[in-house]
């Protein structure tokens, strides 16, 4: 008797609370962490959290500030975190294996928010040659630098590089501590406010380029697409709210996005120099796997780039790591 009795104490128990452990288990699951920087781009996913547009689709979304791509991507790898916003060429520099991540969505595009000041004498990318110019060994900053050396014939070797990060770069084009200087917002604005400087060339003369993107590893996007497919459609609706509410959404992303960008004002200045992909722009710029968009290129370019300074570990091709399907492609 006292056998039954225990056998019927654990088949209830097992019926009950087995259920309760196997919930709480899929609620840690759930909660897709997405890693960003502090910047204007990153705006639209706090106005897709705050006004629960990820809780809609049934997506827990934790968004981490984390300033440091060689922080970001390996955390992603030890899947500490479930995506990354940052640019395309980027990721190419922690892969191990080819179709390691998966481009989901663009995010923005850098339009003037990207760019180069530099000595009033230096009038042409040509004439950075043999001169002193600040770039970050790595960055989006020298990936953008070596598509426009190339457009002018010249090579990272034919200048005096110093490896800086974009505001130590700009910082020190301000004190006047070296003649270029690879930035962006807001020592672009600095750099050539100064008596002795101005703006060589920014982002906005080469659309597509400078491009965030969500970034998934690809065996986490296979096996969790609802979720990915989930997020995209948020961000879309995100990007759809701030064109309709452009005052409210700018006070959400302020507060969200935080740091240098926490007052609004400066928010909404900074937002003049990139653009938002919403749902059209992002079917146009992934294009179909048949019928490749402006992304291929831009990956392609990163590629090369990356390949010509020995920078990749592995082979790979757009075709690896672009997804088509989730942006209706």
């Amino acid at each position: 008797m006292n056998q039954f009795i225990r056998h019927a104490v654990v088949v209830f128990l097992g019926l009950f609370l087995f259920p309760f452990v196997e919930n709480v288990s899929a609620r840690a699951d759930d909660t897709v962490k997405i890693a960003h920087s502090t910047w204007v781009g990153y705006g639209p996913l706090y106005i897709a959290q705050a006004k629960r547009f990820f809780k809609r689709r049934g997506v827990d979304v934790d968004l981490v500030v984390m300033e440091d791509p060689k922080e970001r991507f390996p955390t992603l790898m030890a899947d500490r975190i479930q995506m990354i916003a940052s640019t395309v060429d980027t990721a190419l520099l922690y892969l191990k294996r080819p179709a390691d991540f998966q481009y989901v969505v663009a995010i923005d595009d850098s339009n003037g928010g990207d760019g180069i000041v530099a000595l009033k004498d230096i009038k042409s990318i040509a004439d950075l040659k043999g001169r002193k110019v600040a770039v970050n060994d790595g960055s989006v900053s020298e990936f953008y630098l070596n598509v426009l050396l190339g457009k002018a014939g010249l090579k990272e070797s034919d200048l005096k590089t110093v490896n800086m990060t974009a505001a130590d770069a700009g910082s020190a084009f301000v004190a006047k501590r070296v003649d270029a200087a690879v930035t962006w917002e807001p020592w672009l604005t600095r750099g050539k406010a100064t008596d002795f400087g101005h703006l060589l060339v920014d982002s906005s003369s080469t659309p597509g380029l400078i491009t965030d993107v969500l970034i998934v590893k690809t065996d986490w996007a296979n096996a969790h697409k609802k979720d990915v497919e989930a997020i995209v459609r948020s961000w879309d609706e995100a990007v759809a709210f701030y064109r309709e509410h452009p005052d409210e959404a700018i006070d959400i992303m302020a507060k969200g996005v935080g740091g240098w960008l926490k007052d609004p004002k400066d928010f909404k200045a900074t937002l003049a120099g990139i653009k938002f992909y919403g749902s059209d722009e992002n079917k146009a710029f992934f294009g179909t796997k048949a019928q490749p968009g402006p992304l291929a290129h831009t990956v392609q370019e990163a590629i090369d780039i990356w390949s010509s300074h020995g920078k990749l570990q592995v082979k790979t091709t757009p075709a690896d790591l672009i997804s088509y399907g989730y942006v209706g492609g």
